[in-house]
Order: structure tokens, then C-alpha cells, then sequence
């Protein structure tokens, strides 16, 4: 597969754009931060190989986060290609100012809920208005849907939502479907961030298990991610982050434990210690999309803005509410 590494530090770092060729047509699939030092990347990249935004008929959108998406727009003046991105997505990479209102307001009250203190919110606030240009022009979006197939760059791509790290974000399985672009629905190093990152998502961890599944159970021979190298054992990884999951889930059932009820917040300050820049949102985003799940799992309650253990759950079948990964394999 032909990718352009594009050499960001923001958020995972390391974006990757990928090059799809065809007689007449080209495509690329995600198109790294509207920052100056990745716009670079991204045309020495495509000049390599003798093109230049111009020339490229379509863009593929893993999911509007701005490190896949930010060269969009700019791409689309240059050129006039089609964007395709899923529905859920695809208002905000249009810019549009209720959807990007509403996603500020609802930021601001998980921000409340989870008990994030005055200052390290503020301190948010002020990153992510500081990062406000990342995000690129705004684009005329073609909005696709779990299933759609789209013949772009000489290559057949058929969309499999993928939700949980983002509402719309879309695995693209490539022709015969033994490989696919997966976005950051799985990554070699880190795992994605699930509960801060969209703060759209309902339910995101559970979201984020049935795509791991997915992935697992599609046993495709190789993914190729949104960041850093392909990964050759696609299943093998979709499973280990499963297990992560269970693994995490384990030591906020001993937080709550050890210390008692306590809100999203001073959860993560248990898990990851003292935070900073986007992780303010990411670290209690992922306690809450943890503890959530636990509360529809009746394992813990809500009150005022804190989680407890419920009466009993000390014996709780940690199974019946995040299985192993070697079940999920077995079924």
C-alpha cells in the first residue's frame, strides 16, 4: 500500500495518508492537520509521485478528527474531489456552526459532570482554542453509511461503520476485503482514546467492544492504521485492546473499592495521574466511558455526580460485563 508518512506531534503523532492510483484517478484516504509542516509532507509526498492536490479526484475520510481530516478542504478548493465521510461526521468537516456549537456545549457539561476542576478545564478551553486552525477549511461533504461501496483511485472500498474513538468513524475494507484502512478504530502502539475523543458517542466503550469484535471476526490479513505501520496481525491486536479494556475495567472496580465513591475525574487521577493538553478530556473520558458501561451493567450506581460500588459487587462476574478475549475468540 502506498502511504505518505506525514511527521505530526499532535495528538497519537504519525498520520498517515494513503495514495490509491488508478489509470485515470486518483484518491487519497485521510489527509493528516491543516498545520504548515504536514501540508508540506502531504504535497512533497504526492510531488514524489508526480502529483499535486490538484490532481486528486477523491478524499476518504477515516472520521473528522483533524488529524485525518484538517488537508480536506484545502484539497477540495485545489481540485474540486469528492470527500466522502460518514454521516455522523460529516457536519462537523462541514463547519457546520450548530453541529460545532452543540459539540463545545456538550464538551463543557461532561467537563462539569465529571467533576474536571476549574483549572485544568480552563486549561482545555484554552488548548483547544488555541488548535482551532487544525481543523482546516471546511468541506462540501459526501455523506456515506455502514455498507456503501465507493470505487475510488482504481481500488474497490466498501465503508464498515466502525464507532466508539468517533460516531462516524469507518473502516474501508479494499477490494476482495483481506485488508483494510481502519482509521483509529485499531493502532500498533497506543489505544484509542474511547469517551473523550467524541463526546457524541452514547454508550462509547460498548460501541467500541462491538467494533473490536468486528474487526476480530472479519480476521483480516493485514490493516493498514491512521498512524504509524501496518498491523499484520489485525486480530491478534483488535483482541489485546479487548483485553485492555477488561484489564482497565478491573482497576476502576479496585479504585471505587479502595477509595470509595468518586466521579469520572478522580478516577483517571487514580489511572493516569496528573494530566495535561487534550488529555484533560481523554483521560476522564475514558474512567467515564468505563464507568458508564459498568452502570448500565447495574455493577455500579450514580449519585450526584459520583460513582459507587452497588451492594454486592465485589463479587461481581467480571466476565458477564467485558469477557475475555480468548472468549470473544472462541465465539
Amino acid at each position: 500500500m502506498d502511504r505518505i508518512s506525514l511527521g505530526n506531534d499532535e495528538f497519537e503523532g504519525h498520520n498517515n495518508a494513503y495514495v490509491l492510483a488508478g489509470e485515470d484517478t486518483l484518491a487519497l484516504v485521510d489527509t493528516g492537520i491543516a498545520t504548515p509542516d504536514v501540508r508540506a509532507d502531504l504535497r512533497d509526498g504526492l510531488a514524489e509521485r508526480g502529483y499535486e492536490f490538484a490532481d486528486v479526484d477523491d478524499v476518504v475520510l477515516t472520521h473528522f478528527h483533524p488529524d485525518h481530516a484538517g488537508l480536506a478542504g484545502e484539497i477540495q478548493a485545489e481540485s474540486d474531489a469528492t470527500v466522502y465521510v460518514h454521516e455522523a461526521d460529516a457536519p462537523i468537516v462541514e463547519g457546520d456552526s450548530e453541529t460545532l456549537e452543540a459539540l463545545d456545549r456538550r464538551r463543557r457539561e461532561y467537563l462539569k459532570d465529571w467533576g474536571v476542576p476549574e483549572g485544568p478545564k480552563e486549561e482545555l478551553l484554552a488548548f483547544l482554542e488555541a488548535a482551532d486552525g487544525i481543523g482546516g477549511d471546511p468541506v462540501n461533504a459526501t455523506s456515506i453509511e455502514d455498507g456503501d461501496v465507493l470505487e475510488v483511485g482504481g481500488r474497490r472500498l466498501e465503508t464498515v461503520h466502525a464507532p466508539g474513538h468517533a460516531a462516524g468513524l469507518c473502516c474501508f475494507e479494499i477490494d476482495d476485503g483481506s485488508e483494510a484502512f481502519v482509521g483509529d478504530a485499531v493502532l500498533p502502539v497506543y489505544t484509542p482514546n474511547v469517551g473523550g475523543a467524541d463526546v457524541r458517542v452514547d454508550r462509547p466503550l460498548a460501541k467500541y467492544l462491538e467494533t473490536l469484535r468486528t474487526i476480530a471476526d472479519r480476521d483480516y490479513d493485514r490493516v493498514w492504521p491512521g498512524h504509524r505501520d501496518p498491523i499484520d496481525d489485525p486480530t491478534d491486536r483488535a483482541l489485546t485492546i479487548l483485553d485492555h479494556h477488561r484489564e482497565r475495567t478491573e482497576k476502576i472496580l479496585g479504585v471505587l473499592e479502595e477509595h470509595g465513591p468518586a466521579d469520572a475525574w478522580t478516577v483517571s487521577a487514580h489511572l493516569f495521574g496528573d494530566l495535561e493538553g487534550i488529555h484533560i478530556v481523554h483521560g476522564p473520558g475514558e474512567a467515564y466511558a468505563h464507568l458508564d458501561h459498568l452502570r448500565h451493567e447495574d455493577v455500579v450506581a450514580l449519585e450526584d455526580g459520583e460513582y459507587r460500588l452497588r451492594a454486592g459487587a465485589g463479587d461481581v462476574d467480571l466476565d458477564s460485563v467485558l469477557p475475555p478475549a480468548e472468549a470473544e475468540a472462541a465465539d
